[in-house]
């Protein structure tokens, strides 16, 4: 599988083994050393998936994060750093991050990591291509998705999650079919990805929505995952 990557770390051992061992599986690489440089090099070319460490010498990188998100919309962006805090992930996913390494990384967890993003996409089913629900639309051809002709930004993995959603309304999708369906069945590491991206859509799909608009919602099911559904008429309240 061939793929841009850029790859932003200051650590000069660590840049030379990732470097040395993404560009043995075949990908382009471009080693950035600061967050300045991995900013201009994004927005000098096409990159398919970046690869960010947060403790740059020169610039914060949850900031970072946001600048190449606008840089590079339809990349996937995966940090890999050193800090493991529930709340650094949590700030981290928020910031426009894909997916979350943790410092050391094991290479085999690493290229698995990301097989399972640039394959992203494969899962949703070929033979409807466009999804309806109320007034959301979701082409998955154009990469699109509108409600009420407005159309929705979305992040690489929030549009998977959303047309995984979206190609079977009113169904409870477990937790691992999701995971599996939207990052990889192989999954490693924690789940918490997949919360803050089901929070993410829920904020934007709100925010599009307006008067007289008919756009579904995120329903957690308890213990199991959750269901995208159109609401009833008198039901306004906030998904859960």
């Amino acid at each position: 599988m061939t793929g841009r990557i850029l790859l932003v770390e200051d650590d000069p051992t660590i840049g030379e083994v990732l470097t040395s061992s993404l560009r043995s599986h075949a990908y382009e690489v471009s080693w950035a050393r600061t967050g300045t440089d991995g900013l201009a090099r994004a927005g000098a070319g096409d990159v398919d998936l970046v690869l960010l460490d947060l403790g740059l010498p020169d610039l914060d990188g949850v900031e970072v994060c946001r600048q190449l998100r606008r840089l590079q919309p339809g990349c996937v962006l995966v940090m890999v750093t050193a800090r493991s805090a529930e709340m650094d992930v949590v700030v981290g996913l928020e910031a426009g991050a894909d997916d979350y390494l943790v410092k050391p990384v094991r290479l085999a967890e690493f290229h698995a990591r990301i097989r399972a993003h640039l394959r992203r996409g494969e899962a949703i089913p070929a033979a409807a291509t466009v999804f309806a629900v109320g007034d959301l639309i979701v082409d998955v051809p154009r990469h699109t998705v509108t409600i009420a002709g407005r159309h929705l930004h979305l992040r690489p993995k929030e549009f998977d999650l959303l047309a995984s959603l979206a190609a079977r309304p009113e169904v409870a999708h477990s937790r691992g079919q999701l995971m599996s369906d939207v990052w990889d069945e192989n999954w490693f590491g924690s789940t918490k990805t997949l919360d803050v991206h089901v929070a993410a859509l829920r904020r934007r799909i709100h925010e599009a929505a307006g008067p007289g608009v008919l756009v579904p919602r995120i329903v957690t099911v308890r213990g199991h995952g959750y269901r995208l559904e159109l609401p009833a008429p008198d039901d306004a309240g906030p998904s859960a």
